[in-house]
């Protein structure tokens, strides 16, 4: 049966694919955006998880919104507007596709940074929009170039992740996020902020939401994949009433409605008097891998490469010599460390910084070390530099 043009113009995952040979015998993977399997709060979700037995209602169907007190939580923990409310979705990728297929026609234009997160240009690419993209600056999209798209080229949907964006780990600065939104509200230009990582700060202060100083012209995706566990599938879409309803249409199709024992076991989670250290300890955890990642890129980078410093997050963002990066991951990974090139993370015809992005939340610091020295060896020969 002949496959969709939509689906026939989207790439397979190179993350995805390259996972399996990642788990290879001997080979340090920095390519997948994992968690620490080994800081899972299992422990914490035990006795949530040995009561559902004698929990029989939770195995009913349920609400396509979510779980009631689910959402009661999240309406107190997130200080929902009276106009505005959660749907439960199944990872919050979900509630992302939920939206291109709620709001997206084929040639609505959506705005995105360049470059920019893999699924989102998957997701927006099977809605078949016209996706415009803008640079991205130190502290967030170039400012000049996102107003002149917003004038000129009236989209539809700004779609950004601002805090530690996925692939450099770039923060927006408070001053772009209160541009950003008065830009949003300007030009009627719908934010559709995705903040998987904002919980992971390990250093500087935690900036408000974009969204806070556009909240009636914002959808905001939030993710409990990196902060509980990603098999539970777990995240929320919140926004105005008038926004969330059609999006619970569409999940009605799509699944009916998400795990509900599972949203039971992540109200326990996040209710637990121990969740608060658990995101303590993960942060601590990851600021020293960061750290441990970035003295080894720092001491052994060689010349014509740089990388970005972060204060949270998972990735650094490495910028290498003029070369092919995906035949640098590929020999990359030929020397036992995996890494993801960063023309996957650009539209195709795109201009093209070559770069490799590195995650450092699933590797210990021994493996942190041993993988730059392997990196660095590949990319000294495949781009002739010292």
């Amino acid at each position: 049966m002949e496959l969709t043009q939509a689906l026939q113009q989207i790439q397979p995952s190179y993350i995805r694919e390259i996972l399996s040979d990642a788990q290879a015998e001997g080979v340090i993977s920095l390519a997948g955006g994992l968690p620490d399997g080994n800081t899972f709060p299992i422990a914490l979700m035990e006795q949530s998880l040995k009561s559902l037995p004698e929990r029989p209602a939770l195995f009913q169907y349920g609400h396509t919104a979510g779980f009631a007190p689910l959402l009661d939580y999240f309406r107190e923990q997130y200080q929902l507007l009276e106009n505005h409310q959660a749907l439960v979705c199944t990872g919050s990728q979900q509630g992302l596709d939920l939206i291109a297929r709620a709001f997206v026609n084929p040639g609505d234009k959506v705005v995105m940074e360049a470059p920019s997160y893999l699924g989102a240009l998957q997701v927006f690419g099977l809605a078949q929009a016209n996706v415009i993209s803008v640079s991205q600056q130190a502290d967030g999209p170039n400012l000049e170039e996102l107003e002149a798209c917003f004038a000129n080229q009236a989209p539809k949907l700004f779609y950004a992740v601002p805090d530690f964006h996925n692939p450099t780990g770039v923060s927006w600065s408070l001053a772009v996020r209160h541009k950003v939104a008065q830009l949003c509200q300007q030009y009627g230009v719908t934010l559709v902020e995705d903040v998987p990582y904002r919980e992971l700060r390990f250093k500087g202060e935690m900036l408000p939401l974009v969204s806070s100083f556009c909240p009636d012209q914002a959808l905001v995706l939030r993710s409990y994949s990196k902060i509980a566990a990603p098999g539970m599938r777990m995240g929320v879409v919140t926004g105005k009433d008038e926004w969330i309803a059609p999006l619970i249409k569409v999940k009605q199709c799509a699944d009916l409605h998400s795990s509900v024992p599972m949203q039971a076991v992540l109200l326990d989670l996040l209710r637990h008097p121990h969740f608060d250290q658990h995101i303590a300890t993960l942060r601590s955890i990851y600021q020293e891998r960061y750290q441990c990642l970035a003295e080894q890129l720092r001491a052994k980078l060689p010349q014509g490469c740089a990388f970005n410093e972060v204060e949270g997050g998972m990735f650094i963002w490495v910028t290498v010599p003029e070369c092919d990066d995906f035949a640098l991951a590929k020999a990359a990974l030929k020397n036992k460390v995996a890494v993801v090139p960063s023309t996957v993370f650009y539209q195709q015809g795109e201009k093209i910084t070559p770069a490799l992005r590195l995650n450092f939340t699933n590797a210990t610091v021994e493996e942190l070390a041993e993988a730059v020295d392997r990196l660095v060896t590949v990319i000294k020969a495949e781009c002739g530099v010292k």
